[in-house]
């Protein structure tokens, strides 16, 4: 089939894009945090990451309701150049005491032109979500949407260890070349692959370039859909501890390099789970193993720190990437069922901007929590005597309670949801609902 054959090829220059924009990215975290030892800065740079996201999710989504699927990966990898680009000159120009004064001007330029690089990677994967709709078989799209998590844990499994190992081995300046290159990589690539869309649908008008209420609009017409929305967005409330504080927990353990390499290794988890979903689909109610992956995964988060120990981190951390594949396979194949495929763009980007803007607001606040008031009390004798039966002893127990209080809210928002008017609307109006497209003819 060629609309089949032409998502494998979108699905390689995603691989290609994700590898640029998340070396760059996991190589600045590990970066900034190696020179400074600031989880506050961390925590800075991850919340304005997931900011950016959110502010330009509806945006994104508009653009590809309004634009062939081609162009937008086009223009969005361009943009993507030229940011690396000029954060690779800006670094040559600009002594690296300066970049790295936390809160200076010089270190949110080199930061924010890292980040637009990477943000409008958000609006490739908008266009790829809706490609899945508009090339695959209804049948076929669950284990689609597997194959689409696979790629990203590839991308991330090889990232993580080469942006360890650029840091720790080659420097910032070698780092940014090597992500300006494969972004040139990938700016050719998409060049050459061809995506059928003879035409743009738009079942009420051409919507306008930033559609609020048509993307809200959309949402509130499929029952149960705005309880997914919001339980993703409270999930990722809860997330943003991980977001601001796993690399400094992990940093803590081992080297850069190490940590690096381990990433890789334990991205493989995402991998697995996404090959499960890939061979198995997600059955008849892809809602309910939403649901259940997040038990898994705050269950891990509960436990994976209660003793410090990169075996045991590492052991949690695999079983938590395995399943974060199989939750968002999930929620995509519902909204690809259930919402008009005219409209998806707008939709995926409404759902990202509510769900991942909770993000940034755990993260902002809980660097500076765990810096100047978790930490210091849990290293403490008084913090030590207090929380030694539940996390051991060393010098991580501040953020490792953190993740454990995260981790008993988070198991307590999923068993609340299964109990949700939203979740049974949702679960028998997937079972009910045409296809939002019918599948083109092989």
């Amino acid at each position: 089939m060629d609309q089949i054959r032409s998502f494998y090829n979108v699905l390689v220059n995603t691989l290609i894009a994700n590898v640029t924009t998340s070396f760059l990215w996991f190589a600045l975290v590990f970066w900034v945090y190696i020179e400074t030892r600031s989880v506050l800065a961390t925590a800075i740079i991850g919340g304005a990451f997931m900011l950016l996201v959110a502010v330009v999710g509806v945006p994104f989504g508009t653009w590809v309701d309004r634009t062939r699927k081609k162009q937008v990966m086009v223009v969005a990898t361009a943009i993507t150049a030229v940011a690396y680009t000029t954060a690779f000159v800006y670094f040559l120009l600009v002594p690296t005491s300066s970049l790295l004064v936390i809160g200076s001007l010089q270190f949110w330029v080199f930061v924010l032109l890292i980040l637009v690089g990477a943000i409008v990677e958000s609006a490739r994967g908008i266009a790829l979500s809706t490609c899945v709709t508009l090339l695959v078989p209804e049948e076929r799209r669950a284990n689609m949407n597997g194959l689409v998590g696979m790629v990203s844990g590839l991308g991330f499994a090889i990232t993580s260890v080469f942006s360890g190992l650029a840091v720790g081995q080659l420097g910032m300046m070698w780092t940014i070349a090597i992500a300006v290159g494969l972004t040139v990589i990938s700016l050719l690539h998409i060049l050459t692959v061809s995506i059928p869309e003879p035409e743009i649908v738009h079942a009420d008008g051409a919507p306008k370039a930033v559609d609020f209420a048509g993307a809200y609009a959309a949402v509130i017409a499929v029952p149960g859909l705005v309880g997914l929305v919001l339980f993703a967005a409270l999930n990722n409330l809860l997330g943003g501890v991980f977001m601001a504080l796993l690399d400094p927990y992990g940093l803590t353990l081992v080297s850069v390099e190490v940590w690096g390499i381990l990433w890789g290794v334990l991205s493989f988890g995402f991998m697995i789970g996404a090959g499960l979903v890939a061979r198995l689909g997600l059955g008849a109610k892809p809602l309910r193993a939403l649901l259940l992956a997040n038990v898994v995964m705050w269950t891990i988060g509960a436990l994976f720190t209660i003793r410090e120990s990169i075996w045991l981190a590492a052991v949690g951390i695999l079983i938590y990437m395995a399943m974060i594949p199989i939750a968002e396979a999930a929620e995509q194949t519902v909204l690809q069922k259930v919402v008009p495929y005219e409209k998806q763009g707008r939709v995926f980007g409404l759902a990202q901007t509510v769900e991942v803007s909770a993000a940034p607001i755990t993260s902002f606040l809980i660097g500076p929590i765990a810096e100047f008031w978790v930490i210091p009390y849990a290293n403490s004798d008084a913090g030590a005597q207090s929380l030694g039966w539940l996390l051991g002893e060393g010098q991580a127990r501040g953020i490792a309670l953190v993740f454990v209080v995260a981790g008993v809210l988070g198991l307590a928002l999923t068993f609340g949801a299964f109990l949700t008017r939203s979740y049974r609307l949702l679960s028998e109006g997937y079972s009910f609902t045409e296809p939002a497209v019918e599948a083109p003819a092989p």
